[in-house]
């Protein structure tokens, strides 16, 4: 059909037709116009597959015909004599005979607001996700969603899905072009439709199609468009809960850590994955019933890739949805808290996946990496590195650590991979890395975010605690910032499960020579708030279950587990144990199959399954194992050098006077006999826990009641003569 050009140049109809206009809301929407003896409003719309489109004015009571003006699909129209636009939508009549009505997305102005500007331009939005990505909200009468999203570098960003075919030419946003913001009302869109976001790059032919990095919810993988969708309509039931809660210094800490995917299977469902809701009804059960105060979540934020366990993620601000909507998890976390159990979460900040829908080159530029590989890529995971340095990574990664907080009540965040956010040379040899300002191989934008990231944290959020997964001799990582430490309340000691795993591997009758790698722990053991892990890392890749690692015949490696658990559980730190570990799993974990549940039908493992459950209920109960974890106030040896009979023992002290326990251990399997141990008072003294109780599977051997007689024994004022049993610990108490 001819074309009738009436207001809008061809240059511009060409650009909206081609989805390359520079500035959409200039020439589409209501416009002032005024030409000659023509004056009012002209209106303009693209729709590339319409056929005819009516504007319906004053309540629907008038309408006029638009004109189309290009084969693309630019509608024009002028309603003559008006000073204003007024109020109006479109009734759109398609090729195909079909008729559907929406208000005009063009004739909404801006809605960002001057202060979320300013905090964005200048990197300090804390809660930048209550405006980023998708919110379904009302404008004036109309109901629609409005979408926001960063990408400075992009030429043109259009939000596309199946209301719109999936079509750029029909939704490109609106640019604020000092922040690099770009946002769009659309009318109509609601919980449930799907988006994603059409990128056009200079130089670039082709647009890059992109998930919401601040989207609440997306498909189930292997699709991965956004979903939008409402998180604020749960109703929480935790009031009591989240007053109460503290950072737990002087309280018992015991984690189970859970890869919720692995946890247990269900045969009937296709995915195999049991829902949040599922995991509320047999997980938290469980872990109360185990006597576990905290549950360790890995990554839950939407990931594609299942064997990465969550920690190559594309979607920050989406709980997965491999185990159902955001509110499901939400209950899940209120269910654990209406038992008694905080939540933490594991972080990933440090690195992403380079997924082409996610983060990577979101723009067509280096938006949230580096663009350099050397700064910018860890080829030991296949994973990108964070420029923390741009305000646009701090807004993101700040608000994503308030928004599970916020939003989700989470009660702890593990930070994952923090040795690998200090130091430029992470796993770099010479040539690899880029040295930083001053020449060194600190990252000091990473260390800086660090900093803040907890003292935001501490700031906005009463009694949540944060946990730094650090490998290094890094000082003070959880020290407070104004005495330059990096702020953590807690840095997982890997130092203690290195030294006491390569220990526990050896043969027995060698341990004599390794005795140090038991005591060395002490010599730093107060230098940081230390948590001890026996996490995931350790039972994968070739490593071996922990009951695998131990030496010896069946019976021998079923002690050595049980006086191993025993051990941490004595040792100053709060404790971590990954789920299969309490059932002395054979295998490896693998994060296809559920752990090996059926092994509690076999004594021995059900036996390690209930040392657990009462090494939890010792730990809760007795203060002296969980009081003064971090001060030499609260730990005393009493004998760290008979290395020959491998015998360790020291006392464990509360903030009580005269409120102690003793904790001793044989790493042999040597019986001994009137083994004398000195202790801190004389009088009745009861043993409290042994490993060799036949309950776990043990040999029975040892006292029950002891008596200590005056006499100066290993620095104390008193002794017991004590019946030590194989492979075990003793925990004794004077009553």
């Amino acid at each position: 059909m001819p074309v009738i050009q009436k207001f809008l140049d061809r240059g511009q109809i060409t650009a909206l037709e081609r989805a390359d206009h520079s500035d959409p809301y200039a020439v589409l929407g209501p416009h002032k116009y005024k030409k000659g003896k023509k004056e009012g409003i002209v209106i303009r719309a693209l729709q590339p597959n319409a056929e005819s489109i009516k504007i319906w004015l004053e309540n629907g009571t008038s309408y006029q015909e638009m004109t189309k003006i290009s084969d693309g699909g630019v509608f024009e129209c002028l309603l003559e004599g008006l000073d204003e636009a007024p109020a109006y939508y479109y009734e759109v009549s398609l090729y195909d005979g079909n008729k559907y009505t929406t208000a005009d997305p063009y004739s909404f102005g801006p809605t960002l607001s001057d202060f979320d500007l300013q905090l964005w331009g200048e990197g300090n939005h804390r809660r930048a996700y209550e405006w980023m990505g998708s919110h379904i909200m009302d404008i004036g009468e109309v109901n629609g969603t409005r979408f926001v999203v960063c990408a400075p570098g992009a030429k043109r960003v259009s939000v596309v899905g199946s209301f719109n075919e999936w079509d750029g030419r029909r939704h490109p946003m609106r640019k604020y072009h000092d922040q690099g913001l770009w946002e769009i009302f659309i009318p109509g869109l609601t919980e449930g439709d799907i988006y994603k976001y059409e990128i056009s790059v200079e130089g670039q032919d082709l647009p890059l199609l992109k998930a919401d990095p601040y989207g609440f919810y997306a498909e189930l993988r292997p699709r991965n468009a956004s979903i939008i969708k409402n998180i604020d309509t749960y109703e929480w039931k935790d009031e009591e809960w989240m007053s109460a809660r503290t950072k737990g210094f002087d309280e018992p800490i015991s984690i189970y850590e859970v890869h919720l995917g692995s946890w247990k299977k269900k045969e009937l469902d296709p995915t195999g994955f049991l829902s949040y809701r599922e995991l509320a009804d047999d997980l938290v059960p469980y872990v109360k019933e185990m006597g576990y105060t905290h549950i360790e979540l890995l990554p839950i934020a939407e990931h594609p890739y299942d064997p990465s366990w969550g920690y190559q993620i594309t979607g920050y601000f989406a709980p997965t949805s491999r185990f159902g909507p955001p509110e499901d998890l939400m209950y899940f976390v209120d269910r654990c808290h209406q038992a008694g159990i905080s939540v933490i979460v594991d972080w990933v900040p440090a690195h992403f996946g380079k997924d082409d829908h996610g983060l990577r080159m979101f723009d067509g530029t280096a938006l949230y990496e580096h663009s350099d590989p050397r700064q910018g890529e860890h080829r030991d995971w296949g994973t990108l590195i964070f420029n923390f340095g741009r305000t646009e990574v701090q807004n993101f990664l700040m608000s994503n650590a308030i928004y599970w907080c916020d939003k989700f009540h989470i009660d702890g965040m593990r930070v994952d991979a923090v040795a690998s956010m200090l130091y430029l040379d992470y796993s770099r040899e010479d040539g690899e890395w880029i040295p930083n300002k001053f020449g060194g191989r600190e990252n000091i934008e990473a260390i800086d975010f660090l900093k803040r990231f907890n003292v935001v944290i501490n700031e906005e959020f009463e009694g949540v605690v944060t946990m730094a997964e650090e490998s290094t001799s890094w000082p003070m990582v959880s020290r407070p910032t104004y005495v330059g430490g990096l702020g953590f309340d807690y840095k997982w000691n890997m130092g203690w499960m290195n030294d006491t795993l390569k220990y526990m591997a050896i043969d027995p009758i060698f341990r004599k020579y390794h005795h140090n790698q038991l005591t060395f722990s002490m010599i730093y053991a107060f230098t940081e708030n230390f948590l001890l892990p026996l996490s995931h890392d350790e039972v994968v890749h070739m490593k071996r279950s922990l009951i695998s690692k131990m030496p010896g015949d069946d019976w021998q490696k079923f002690a050595n587990l049980r006086l191993l658990y025993t051990y941490m559980f004595c040792h100053p730190g709060k404790k971590l144990l990954f789920m299969g570990s309490e059932l002395a799993q054979w295998s490896e974990w693998d994060s296809e199959k559920p752990i090996d549940w059926g092994l509690l039908n076999y004594d021995k493992h059900k036996g390690i399954q209930t040392l657990i459950k009462d090494l939890n209920r010792i730990y809760r109960e007795q203060k002296p194992l969980h009081q003064i974890d971090f001060d030499w106030s609260g730990f005393q040896w009493v004998d760290f050098s008979d290395a020959d009979n491998g015998i360790l023992a020291f006392i464990r002290r509360s903030k009580k006077d005269h409120d102690n326990v003793v904790c001793i251990f044989n790493f042999t399997p040597q019986v001994h006999y009137d083994y004398t141990i000195g202790v801190p008072n004389p009088g009745s003294y009861r043993t409290v826990f042994n490993s060799d109780s036949e309950f776990y599977g043990g040999s029975n051997f040892g006292n029950i009641d002891l008596v200590a007689e005056k006499g100066e024994f290993h620095n104390q004022p008193a002794h017991v003569r004590i019946n030590i049993p194989p492979l075990a610990g003793v925990i004794i108490k004077s009553t």
